[in-house]
C-alpha cells in the first residue's frame, strides 16, 4: 500500500494533468458562435426566459436606436425609487417588498399586518436545531453554513417534495423568515468555537421588524438606532431582486426547472451567490478602497489618486487583477438607482457615526475613478458606481463584520429567488438544458494492456 506522501504526490499530478487538459482556444467561441457565459459579444445577457418579477434598464430606445440613460429598476412593475420613497415613516419596508415580489401586488394594511404576523411566527427554528445542526461542524465561510442549514431543514418539513405552488410559497416564507437566525447563530457559533469570542444567541422579537431583528441579533449588546435599522432595511430591499439574469437567480430557474425541492433550489442559489464574482464584489470594493487609503500618501492630492488608480488598472498594485470593483455594470450606464438610493440616506448615517470625512472621500474617489477609467480603457459606454462601491462602507457604519456581507445579501435576495422559483414552476413545462459545442477529438478505443 502506498504511503500518504506517495498518494498525495499522485493526487497533485492528477490535478496538474486536469488543468492542462481543460483549457480551450478562446478563438473557438467565435468560430462556433458560442455565447460564453451566456453573454453576447457586447456583454449583454442572452435571453433565456420571460419574467414579470423585475426589470433592469440602462438604456432607452429612440427611433429604434438604443441610447444610454439613467438606470432604472422595477419590482413587479413599480419603480424602485417610488417604492422606497413611498415607505417613508413605515416600519415594515422589507416585509412589504417581499410581499410584493411573491404575490405581484402591494399589500393593503390588513394584508401587510397578517403577512408580518405570519413571518414572525415562522422565524423560530425547530427544537434542538441550533445545537444539533448549527453548532456542529462549523464552516469558516458562512455561506456554506447557510447551505448546510437550508438543506437540513428539508428533514424537518412534513411535506418537502411537494412542488405545488401553495406548498412552495409556504416553504419559501419559512426560509425567508429563518435566514436571519441561521446567519446570526452560525456567525456567533463559529466565533465561539474557533476564535474564542463570546457566544451571543438572541431570540428574535415579534415586535421588531425584519431589519430590526437582524441588528438586535447581530449586535453584541442587542442595541441599534432607528437610522441604522432604516439603512439595513434599505439594503435588504435593494438586494432582494435584480432581474432573472443574475447568476444566482438563473440558478434558481435552472434548478427549479428540474422539479427538485425548494431546499435544494435555495441551497444551490446560495452556492452561486457565495462566488467572489457575484456576492463578494462589495467586500472586494471595500478591500480596494482600503488599499488605496493605505498606499496613497496624500488622499487630498487628486493627481496622486489618479496615478494610483491607473496602476490598479494596469495590474501593478491592489489585488493585481486590473479590476476596479464597484464601478461599471453590465446594464447600468449613467447611474445605478440602488447606489443613488443609498447615497440619499448615507450622509445622515455617516454623520451619526462621525464618519462624514470618510464619506466625502468616497464621493471624491468615485468622481476620480469615473473620470480616469473610461479614458484609460477607452470605453465606448458610460460607467457608473454601483451599490457595491458603497455597501462595504454602509456595513462598516452598522458595525457588521465583513464575513456577514454576503449572508446579508442572501437575506435580501432569498425573497427574489423565491419569487423566481414560483414563477418558474408556474410557467415552465421544460427542463432548462442548454447546449455545448463539442470541440474535442473522436478517438479509437485502446485496451488497457496496450496503452502507454
Amino acid at each position: 500500500m502506498s504511503n500518504t506522501s506517495d498518494t498525495m504526490d499522485k493526487i497533485r499530478h492528477l490535478v496538474t494533468v486536469s488543468r492542462e487538459t481543460t483549457k480551450f482556444d478562446p478563438r473557438l467561441y467565435y468560430e462556433y458562435n458560442v455565447n460564453q457565459g451566456l453573454r453576447t459579444a457586447s456583454g449583454r445577457g442572452v435571453r433565456t426566459g420571460l419574467t414579470e418579477i423585475s426589470d433592469v434598464k440602462g438604456y432607452v430606445t429612440d427611433d429604434g436606436e438604443r441610447q444610454h440613460a439613467p438606470g432604472t429598476l422595477f419590482y413587479q412593475g413599480y419603480d424602485i425609487k417610488d417604492l422606497i420613497h413611498g415607505l417613508k415613516g413605515r416600519r415594515y419596508g422589507f416585509e412589504e417588498i417581499t410581499y410584493l415580489l411573491l404575490f405581484g401586488e402591494l399589500p393593503t394594511q390588513m394584508q401587510l399586518e397578517d403577512f408580518v404576523q405570519a413571518m414572525s411566527f415562522l422565524q423560530n427554528l425547530p427544537i434542538s436545531f441550533t445545537r444539533d445542526v448549527i453548532m456542529k461542524a462549523q464552516s469558516d465561510n458562512l455561506m456554506n453554513s447557510l447551505q448546510k442549514c437550508v438543506l437540513t431543514l428539508y428533514a424537518y418539513d412534513p411535506n418537502p417534495e411537494d412542488t405545488s405552488i401553495h406548498n412552495v410559497v409556504r416553504q419559501c416564507l419559512d426560509l425567508i423568515a429563518k435566514l436571519p437566525l441561521l446567519t446570526a447563530y452560525s456567525f456567533f457559533s463559529y466565533g465561539y468555537y474557533h476564535k474564542g469570542d463570546n457566544l451571543f444567541l438572541r431570540h428574535p422579537k415579534q415586535e421588531l421588524s425584519f431589519a430590526e431583528n437582524v441588528l438586535q441579533m447581530l449586535n453584541s449588546d442587542g442595541n441599534f438606532t432607528d437610522l441604522e435599522a432604516r439603512m439595513l432595511d434599505l439594503m435588504l430591499i435593494l438586494h432582494a431582486e435584480h432581474g432573472g439574469g443574475t447568476n444566482s437567480t438563473f440558478v434558481t430557474h435552472v434548478i427549479s426547472s428540474s422539479g427538485t425541492d425548494t431546499y435544494s433550489s435555495i441551497a444551490a442559489s446560495l452556492g452561486a451567490l457565495k462566488g467572489s464574482r457575484h456576492g463578494g464584489v462589495d467586500r472586494r470594493a471595500e478591500e480596494m478602497i482600503r488599499d488605496i487609503m493605505a498606499n496613497v500618501k496624500d488622499l487630498s492630492d487628486e493627481e496622486e489618486l489618479r496615478m494610483y488608480i491607473r496602476r490598479i488598472m494596469d495590474g501593478e498594485v491592489g489585488d493585481k487583477t486590473g479590476n476596479i470593483y464597484g464601478i461599471g455594470h453590465a446594464i447600468y450606464t449613467y447611474s445605478d438607482p440602488r447606489a443613488e438610493l443609498i447615497k440619499e440616506l448615507l450622509p445622515a448615517l455617516a454623520e451619526e457615526k462621525g464618519q462624514t470625512p470618510m464619506l466625502e472621500f468616497l464621493f471624491r474617489l468615485e468622481r476620480i475613478i469615473l473620470d480616469v477609467m473610461p479614458k484609460k480603457r477607452r470605453l465606448e459606454k458610460p460607467v457608473c458606481a454601483t451599490m457595491d462601491f458603497y455597501a462595504g462602507f454602509v456595513y462598516q457604519l452598522l458595525g457588521i463584520s465583513g464575513d456577514l456581507y454576503t449572508p446579508l445579501y442572501a437575506m435580501g435576495r432569498v425573497s427574489g429567488w423565491s419569487a423566481h422559483r414560483i414563477e418558474e414552476l408556474a410557467n415552465s413545462s421544460k427542463i432548462i438544458r442548454p447546449a455545448y459545442k463539442y470541440v474535442g477529438q473522436h478517438k479509437v478505443y485502446s485496451p488497457i494492456e496496450k496503452r502507454k
